[in-house]
């Protein structure tokens, strides 16, 4: 079945491959299962209800058996229209509640800046 991690990234195809590349690159994983919002970060931090990610989460940890979770937020996001600074809070804020209920689980928190390389926000291990 191969090593799995889980991405929850903006709908935006400009960052899909920078993201899944990086992964793949700085983490030992044969897949990277991914779920999409508009805005991501901005939907895991602010939206109360978010029992359909949740949901999307659960297969990809119990079923596939993924490892670990990165959240992603980028520059130019059009669903999340905020600062970058905003961004980084928002990408904080939703790994922290995602820990919350993958507590076993490395949780990484990504910003896609500018010229579309990949930094690391926040990073919890398991």
């Amino acid at each position: 079945m191969g090593v799995r991690a889980t991405c929850l990234n903006c709908m935006d195809g400009r960052v899909q491959l920078p993201v899944l590349h990086w992964i793949k690159e700085n983490y030992r994983v044969d897949f990277v299962d991914v779920i999409t919002e508009a805005g991501m970060d901005g939907v895991l931090s602010n939206q109360d209800n978010i029992t359909e990610i949740l949901r999307s989460i659960a297969i990809s940890v119990d079923v596939n058996k993924s490892t670990r979770l990165f959240v992603v937020g980028h520059y130019d996001c059009r669903g999340n229209s905020v600062e970058e600074s905003v961004h980084r809070q928002q990408i904080r804020h939703a790994v922290s509640r995602l820990k919350g209920y993958w507590s076993g689980h490395e949780i990484v928190g990504l910003w896609v800046n500018k010229s579309w390389a990949v930094e690391v926000v926040l990073q919890e291990l398991a």
